[in-house]
């Protein structure tokens, strides 16, 4: 079993109206990855992603891209031990 980590996200260009909540989601499942979503009132998106380390790097990579309509210009990410967040949902 690959070693568990958390990953927390801030994601910064055009990227709330644009689908990248839903889209995080269902790429998060897809991978494994527990955590949640959410619009911040600045704009940008913030993100938390436990599981696998794999699964994690690959969903701060798919950050990097978005959704297809969001036009992403900043990522950043602070790496920390798991919390024991259970299931991925989009957070209001």
């Amino acid at each position: 079993m690959s070693e568990r980590t958390r990953a927390h996200v801030f994601v910064s260009g055009r990227v709330q109206g644009v689908f990248f909540r839903d889209t995080t989601r269902q790429t998060a499942q897809a991978e494994g990855v527990d955590g949640w979503v959410r619009n911040l009132d600045d704009g940008r998106v913030e993100a938390v992603f436990e599981g696998p380390r794999e699964a994690v790097e690959s969903m701060v990579e798919f950050c990097h891209e978005g959704s297809p309509a969001a036009n992403v210009t900043d990522v950043d990410v602070e790496y920390g031990d798991p919390e024991g967040v259970d299931g991925f949902r989009v957070r209001r």
